[in-house]
Protein backbone atom coordinates (compact mmCIF):
# COMPACT_ATOMS: atom_id res chain seq x y z
CA UNK A 1 0.00 0.00 0.00
CA UNK A 2 1.12 3.54 -0.56
CA UNK A 3 2.07 5.85 2.27
CA UNK A 4 -1.08 7.94 1.83
CA UNK A 5 -3.45 5.00 1.67
CA UNK A 6 -6.73 4.93 3.48
CA UNK A 7 -5.57 2.80 6.40
CA UNK A 8 -2.45 4.85 7.06
CA UNK A 9 -4.42 8.09 6.95
CA UNK A 10 -7.05 6.61 9.26
CA UNK A 11 -4.40 5.38 11.70
CA UNK A 12 -2.64 8.76 11.71
CA UNK A 13 -5.88 10.68 12.31
CA UNK A 14 -6.89 8.31 15.09
CA UNK A 15 -3.53 8.79 16.82
CA UNK A 16 -3.77 12.59 16.41
CA UNK A 17 -7.28 12.61 17.90
CA UNK A 18 -6.14 10.50 20.86
CA UNK A 19 -3.17 12.85 21.53
CA UNK A 20 -5.29 15.97 21.11
CA UNK A 21 -3.36 17.20 18.06
CA UNK A 22 -5.48 19.09 15.54
CA UNK A 23 -5.94 17.30 12.23
CA UNK A 24 -3.48 18.19 9.49
CA UNK A 25 -5.96 17.91 6.67
CA UNK A 26 -7.79 20.95 5.43
CA UNK A 27 -11.55 20.59 5.43
CA UNK A 28 -13.35 20.94 2.13
CA UNK A 29 -14.43 24.49 1.35
CA UNK A 30 -18.02 25.31 2.11
CA UNK A 31 -19.95 26.90 -0.73
CA UNK A 32 -21.51 30.25 0.13
CA UNK A 33 -25.24 30.26 0.61
CA UNK A 34 -27.25 31.71 -2.28
CA UNK A 35 -28.48 35.26 -1.82
CA UNK A 36 -31.93 35.48 -0.27
CA UNK A 37 -34.80 35.74 -2.68
CA UNK A 38 -36.93 38.79 -2.10
CA UNK A 39 -40.35 37.84 -0.82
CA UNK A 40 -43.17 38.28 -3.28
CA UNK A 41 -45.86 40.66 -2.20
CA UNK A 42 -48.53 38.57 -0.57
CA UNK A 43 -52.13 39.11 -1.24
CA UNK A 44 -54.56 38.92 1.60
CA UNK A 45 -54.83 35.37 2.84
CA UNK A 46 -57.93 33.75 1.43
CA UNK A 47 -60.54 32.91 3.98
CA UNK A 48 -60.01 29.41 5.24
CA UNK A 49 -62.39 27.08 3.44
CA UNK A 50 -64.92 25.23 5.49
CA UNK A 51 -64.31 21.52 5.81
CA UNK A 52 -66.64 19.47 3.62
CA UNK A 53 -69.77 17.96 5.10
CA UNK A 54 -71.96 14.95 4.35
CA UNK A 55 -74.16 17.22 2.23
CA UNK A 56 -71.12 17.90 0.02
CA UNK A 57 -70.54 14.17 -0.29
CA UNK A 58 -74.06 13.70 -1.65
CA UNK A 59 -73.26 16.11 -4.51
CA UNK A 60 -70.13 14.21 -5.64
CA UNK A 61 -70.06 12.80 -9.15
CA UNK A 62 -67.55 10.73 -11.08
CA UNK A 63 -65.79 13.85 -12.36
CA UNK A 64 -65.63 15.56 -8.95
CA UNK A 65 -62.37 16.39 -7.22
CA UNK A 66 -62.06 14.21 -4.12
CA UNK A 67 -58.84 15.78 -2.79
CA UNK A 68 -60.55 18.14 -0.40
CA UNK A 69 -62.33 15.19 1.22
CA UNK A 70 -59.06 13.45 2.12
CA UNK A 71 -57.24 16.56 3.32
CA UNK A 72 -56.09 16.76 6.94
CA UNK A 73 -58.72 18.05 9.32
CA UNK A 74 -61.70 16.50 7.53
CA UNK A 75 -64.08 14.55 9.73
CA UNK A 76 -63.51 10.81 9.40
CA UNK A 77 -67.19 10.11 8.71
CA UNK A 78 -67.13 12.58 5.81
CA UNK A 79 -63.84 11.15 4.50
CA UNK A 80 -65.14 7.58 4.66
CA UNK A 81 -68.42 8.51 2.96
CA UNK A 82 -66.55 10.26 0.14
CA UNK A 83 -64.22 7.31 -0.36
CA UNK A 84 -67.15 4.91 -0.29
CA UNK A 85 -68.84 6.97 -3.00
CA UNK A 86 -65.60 7.06 -5.03
CA UNK A 87 -65.00 3.32 -4.88
CA UNK A 88 -68.63 2.43 -5.62
CA UNK A 89 -68.00 3.70 -9.14
CA UNK A 90 -67.78 0.70 -11.55
CA UNK A 91 -64.41 1.99 -12.78
CA UNK A 92 -62.89 1.12 -9.41
CA UNK A 93 -65.16 -1.83 -8.65
CA UNK A 94 -63.81 -4.24 -11.27
CA UNK A 95 -61.84 -7.28 -10.13
CA UNK A 96 -58.52 -7.52 -11.92
CA UNK A 97 -57.97 -11.23 -11.33
CA UNK A 98 -54.79 -10.62 -9.37
CA UNK A 99 -56.48 -11.01 -6.01
CA UNK A 100 -55.29 -14.30 -4.62
CA UNK A 101 -57.82 -14.91 -1.91
CA UNK A 102 -61.08 -13.96 -3.64
CA UNK A 103 -62.21 -17.54 -4.24
CA UNK A 104 -64.35 -19.49 -1.82
CA UNK A 105 -61.88 -21.96 -0.36
CA UNK A 106 -64.55 -23.61 1.79
CA UNK A 107 -65.71 -25.63 -1.21
CA UNK A 108 -63.43 -28.57 -1.98
CA UNK A 109 -61.97 -28.62 -5.43
CA UNK A 110 -63.05 -32.00 -6.79
CA UNK A 111 -60.37 -34.04 -8.46
CA UNK A 112 -61.15 -35.20 -11.97
CA UNK A 113 -62.07 -38.90 -12.06
CA UNK A 114 -59.16 -39.67 -14.39
CA UNK A 115 -56.69 -38.25 -11.85
CA UNK A 116 -58.45 -39.97 -8.96
CA UNK A 117 -58.07 -43.34 -10.71
CA UNK A 118 -54.29 -42.87 -10.91
CA UNK A 119 -53.95 -42.32 -7.18
CA UNK A 120 -52.99 -45.45 -5.23
CA UNK A 121 -54.45 -44.03 -2.02
CA UNK A 122 -57.86 -43.58 -3.66
CA UNK A 123 -57.94 -47.27 -4.54
CA UNK A 124 -56.73 -48.20 -1.03
CA UNK A 125 -59.48 -46.13 0.59
CA UNK A 126 -62.09 -47.61 -1.74
CA UNK A 127 -62.91 -44.36 -3.49
CA UNK A 128 -62.57 -46.13 -6.82
CA UNK A 129 -63.97 -49.63 -6.96
CA UNK A 130 -63.21 -50.69 -10.49
CA UNK A 131 -60.98 -48.70 -12.78
CA UNK A 132 -62.89 -47.94 -15.94
CA UNK A 133 -60.93 -48.14 -19.16
CA UNK A 134 -60.52 -44.94 -21.03
CA UNK A 135 -61.77 -44.88 -24.62
CA UNK A 136 -58.15 -44.88 -25.86
CA UNK A 137 -57.12 -47.87 -23.77
CA UNK A 138 -57.12 -51.49 -24.95
CA UNK A 139 -58.84 -53.60 -22.27
CA UNK A 140 -56.76 -56.69 -23.14
CA UNK A 141 -53.49 -54.89 -22.40
CA UNK A 142 -54.46 -53.59 -18.95
CA UNK A 143 -52.34 -54.68 -16.00
CA UNK A 144 -54.06 -56.83 -13.43
CA UNK A 145 -53.89 -56.25 -9.71
CA UNK A 146 -52.20 -58.85 -7.50
CA UNK A 147 -55.55 -60.36 -6.49
CA UNK A 148 -56.67 -60.78 -10.07
CA UNK A 149 -53.42 -62.46 -11.15
CA UNK A 150 -54.47 -65.70 -9.51
CA UNK A 151 -51.71 -66.15 -6.98
CA UNK A 152 -52.31 -69.22 -4.91
CA UNK A 153 -50.71 -68.35 -1.61
CA UNK A 154 -47.77 -66.51 -0.21
CA UNK A 155 -44.67 -65.80 -2.20
CA UNK A 156 -41.84 -68.31 -2.06
CA UNK A 157 -39.58 -67.62 0.88
CA UNK A 158 -42.25 -65.67 2.74
CA UNK A 159 -42.76 -68.40 5.34
CA UNK A 160 -40.65 -66.61 7.88
CA UNK A 161 -37.44 -68.11 9.23
CA UNK A 162 -37.77 -71.62 7.84
CA UNK A 163 -34.09 -71.88 6.90
CA UNK A 164 -32.71 -70.74 10.25
CA UNK A 165 -31.73 -72.98 13.02
CA UNK A 166 -33.11 -72.16 16.45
Amino acid sequence: MSEDGFLSRWSRRKAEARDGVPTTEIPAPVEPAPPPVPAAPQAADPAPAEPPTLADVAQLTRESDFTRFVAPGVDTDVRNAALKKLFSDPQFNVMDGLDTYIDDYNKPDPLPLSMLRKMAQAQFLGLITEPEPSPHENADLRLQSDDAAGRAGPEPGADGDAGREP
